[in-house]
């Protein structure tokens, strides 16, 4: 492979963002009389867009279109009331884009969070020239697992799908990497690792850092820099 750019995913790759998301669903919850979550449980309801969270999330159902649709407004709402909340970068993520940053490649972010939302979060955490692109759900946009938005962000980078690995931490996302021709490399650090193995990632990895040495072996111009940055 000749190795031109690097897609992730943001919750639960890049960002713990789990506490944050647990905490304006269950507010919104809460506010319409339904039962609350642990947030552990938040795990299992995240990965395929806002929709699909407030129905897992709702108890008891059954959740009608109009109910579904004021507590996704109202968990939106509470959501982009939040500063930084209590989200944070998985340890070694910042030195790691930092890394990657040296290298000829081109860094982007693709998830099934809301566009805004995603946008958002990015500029929060990271850097204002961590990524070439950023894009998340957009009306009309088929979510992951797939494939259009990771085939878009691809095309608008101009680099072929065979040139490029999709970082994620759950099914969903590997099977949006498999989808669009990418090669993948699932996280252990994130909500869903038993799901990653069960997929058949091409690259498992359980440390930041390890996909430096990924990075490293898959394109010319791209070794060296990896030696560099290991230094």
């Amino acid at each position: 492979m000749n190795l031109k750019a690097i897609l992730f995913d943001l919750d639960g790759t890049l960002l713990d963002t789990l506490g944050d998301i647990a905490g304006c669903a269950n507010y919104a919850l809460a506010s319409f009389g339904f039962g609350e979550h642990p947030v552990d449980a938040y795990r299992r309801f995240v990965g395929s867009g806002v929709d699909r969270l407030i129905e897992r999330a709702v108890r008891p159902g059954p959740l009608t279109p109009e109910t579904a649709s004021r507590v996704k407004k109202l968990y939106l709402d509470r959501y982009a009331e939040l500063t930084r909340g209590v989200a944070r970068p998985y340890d070694g993520v910042p030195d790691l884009l930092s890394k990657l940053r040296q290298f000829p490649l081109k860094l982007a972010v693709v998830s099934n969070k809301p566009d805004d939302q995603t946008r958002r979060s990015v500029s929060l955490h990271f850097a204002d020239d961590a990524f070439d692109a950023v894009v998340g759900a957009r009306e009309g946009t088929p979510l992951k697992p797939d494939p259009t938005v990771v085939r878009n962000v691809l095309g608008d980078l101009a680099v072929a799908h065979g040139e490029a690995l999709y970082v994620g931490d759950t099914g969903v996302d590997m099977a949006a990497a498999k989808n669009a021709g990418c090669a993948s490399v699932g996280v252990t650090w994130g909500f869903r690792p038993d799901e990653i193995r069960e997929a058949n990632a091409d690259y498992i990895i359980g440390s930041p850092a390890e996909l430096l040495e990924i990075a490293g072996s898959l394109g010319p111009g791209v070794l060296d820099k990896a030696s560099e940055a290991r230094k």
